[in-house]
This record gives C-alpha cells, structure tokens and sequence, in this order.
C-alpha cells in the first residue's frame, strides 16, 4: 500500500495498492501523483530508507521534486573503524585521488570505478600515512555512479533538515495507524488487486471525510458538497 500524505493537515492526497513486495520502485509515480492531486508545481517529499533508490531520485529531481530520503547504510566500513565513501573529496569528471580506470554497467548504472585492476592501482595508496584507516587490503578502490551529484545534492539537503525523518513517521504513521484500527485484524475483506484497490479506496475516502470534519467543521464541510 503506497500513500502520500499532506504534512499540514495529516490528508491523503494520493495512494495506490501494489503487490510489489517493496517500495524502492514507487518514489517517483506517488510523487507525481500527489504533485497532480493537490495542484502544485513544487513539491518536497519525505520518504524512510525504503524507498531509496537513485534512478527514484533522480527521477523526481528532473521532474521539479525535491526528495528527502535517507540513504540505508549497507556498507561495513564505519562499523570497523574504515573511512567511508563520503570521505573521499570528487570532482567530476575526475576524482581527486586518482584518474578515472574504467566504466561498467551494473543493473543499468553507469558507474565508474578508481582505481580498476592491480596492474593500474595508484601507487599512492601502499604509501599513503593514513591507509590503515582507509582499508584493510592493499588498495582501496571507489565506485561512483553517473547521477552521484544528484544523491549528494539531496543529502546535504537532509543535513539542513535533521527533522525531516521525525515529521515523516509523525506524517504518515497517523493515517496508517488509523485505517488499520479501523480494518481490525482481518484487514482487506476483498481478494485481487482490483477488488482490494476500491476497498482501499473507500477507506481513504472516509478517512479523508472524517479529517475534513475535524478541520473545518461539519457545517462548513456540507456548505462545501453543496457548492
């Protein structure tokens, strides 16, 4: 189940149910989506680690989105005390520590990779003062993606809002926490997507309904119908 949700007033302004077991693929589609739905050219979407993904984010930012969505720390280099990949200072299109070695294609991301083999590895790093906190094997090799610039971009600006995070869960988890409360245990009562999708519907529909009347009033939300 995908939601977007309006900080303001805690409103469903889009959703859609998915059967796709995660959410990595559904960024940029919802954000458009509510884009459209509430009829505003700027939009700025908070979204957990989940749905991180940089063809997602790039995506969003060539269509005027601004995202903030925090990159899930997979590598182990921290925990063992090694430098990160953050660390290393880049310009394009060279990097600082070292000319560019090769190009690879790896699940439809052009990356590049300082340095590539053995054979061509930069003898600095053997001699480098600081490599036990670099790396435990001879040489450290960096892989950076075409659209890097893009995902750096985002996270200073998720650095300048440090409670970015904290007003998502307070977003989001309301309407969610609602509707599941109001579904019970069994949740959906319909099978197939189709089916599933208009019960969904229904749900936000009165979920809207009821938030409407908690803000403007029962009298002004019949006013309102009636125009």
């Amino acid at each position: 189940m995908q939601t977007a949700v309006d900080t303001k007033h805690h409103l469903i302004v889009a959703h859609e149910v998915t059967n796709v077991g995660h959410d990595r693929d559904q960024l940029s589609s919802m954000a458009q989506k509510a884009r459209k739905a509430i009829g505003r050219d700027e939009l700025t979407v908070l979204a957990d680690r989940g749905y991180f993904k940089g063809e997602e984010i790039v995506g969003c930012e060539r269509a005027g989105i601004k995202t903030l969505v925090p990159k899930p720390q997979t590598s182990g280099n921290k925990a063992r005390g090694y430098s990160t990949k953050p660390t290393f200072a880049t310009s394009r299109p060279r990097m600082s520590i070292d000319a560019q070695r090769s190009t690879s294609h790896l699940a439809f991301h052009n990356r590049r990779r300082w340095p590539n083999a053995p054979q061509v590895l930069s003898s600095a790093c053997p001699k480098c003062p600081i490599k036990a906190r670099c790396t435990s094997g001879e040489y450290r090799r960096i892989t950076r993606w075409e659209n890097e610039h893009v995902l750096e971009t985002m996270q200073k600006r998720l650095d300048r809002t440090p409670q970015a995070s904290r007003l998502r869960r307070q977003t989001v988890e309301h309407p969610f926490g609602t509707l599941k409360a109001w579904m019970g245990a069994t949740h959906f009562l319909t099978k197939t997507l189709p089916r599933v999708s208009t019960e969904m519907s229904l749900h936000v529909l009165a979920y809207n309904f009821k938030r409407l009347i908690r803000i403007l009033g029962t009298q002004r939300v019949i006013r309102a119908m009636r125009t």
